[in-house]
């Protein structure tokens, strides 16, 4: 495992924290943030949202920057939240909502839409005739989980609270950064993470597309793969701990 030098690209608070991790387990990192979590300007909209939320059996809350957004509402608009049953795609997002006092239940056997689908505290949610769900997300997220449910018969609204940007960075600081720390892999936590990792990577693509590129789900290693990836590892989660299992499976490259 002290082989792998890994170059990480989660927003920086979220790539501090897993390079913390990381450094206890031998593995070297190296952060450059690929999304930059801009909050949306409070609207009116987003208040009566948060105020009436009893008119919902299931509110589902897709990312970490989501949750905590979420619980600043709650704070600001609707400080004795309802008894509404919430729901998240990881178990890191629901710390967040249960650390504001919040009952949440999320997958344990994985953190994306498809383990979540398959929850049956959401099923027993949604059971009711007019069952209504508020998803909690960024804008242009998957419409997977929105899709699926319509199909079971709720009714699905969205409430988006942030946007994700791509960081300015100089043309050559990727494939910079990869050469002067010697790094060996790519982790990537998002489908968008990955667009931007190959945005910026500009003519240097082909070049990085050989190194090992550790992602979270199905999707994302579709996507990374259809771009041209050559080793693409999904770690079935966007966790610390999914990622360091897949990094103990797979052999350091030789570079």
């Amino acid at each position: 495992m002290t082989g792998w030098r890994l170059l990480l690209t989660r927003p920086a608070d979220e790539s501090a924290a897993l390079g913390s991790l990381l450094a206890e387990q031998g593995i070297f990192s190296s952060s450059l943030p690929l999304l930059d979590i801009v909050p949306i300007p409070v609207s009116d909209r987003m208040r009566e949202v948060i105020q009436d939320l009893d008119r919902y059996c299931a509110v589902i809350v897709v990312s970490k920057p989501a949750a905590r957004i979420a619980v600043e509402l709650l704070d600001r608009f609707c400080p004795q939240a309802p008894g509404v049953r919430w729901f998240s795609v990881g178990a890191a997002t629901a710390q967040i909502l249960e650390d504001r006092g919040l009952d949440v239940s999320f997958p344990q056997g994985g953190d994306d839409s498809e383990a979540l689908l398959e929850l049956a505290g959401l099923r027993e949610a949604i059971a009711r005739h007019d069952a209504q769900v508020l998803i909690l997300r960024g804008e242009g997220g998957r419409e997977l989980l929105a899709e699926r449910l319509r199909e079971q018969g709720a009714s699905v609204d969205y409430l988006e609270l942030y946007c994700r940007e791509l960081p300015h960075y100089p043309p050559a600081a990727l494939p910079g950064r990869i050469e002067s720390e010697r790094l060996n892999a790519l982790v990537v936590s998002s489908g968008q993470g990955f667009e931007h990792l190959h945005q910026l990577a500009g003519d240097a693509w082909p070049q990085l597309a050989r190194l090992p590129l550790f992602v979270p789900s199905p999707r994302v290693a579709e996507l990374a793969r259809a771009a041209g990836a050559l080793t693409v590892v999904d770690c079935r989660g966007a966790s610390a701990a999914a990622l360091l299992t897949a990094l103990r499976e797979h052999p350091v490259p030789v570079l």
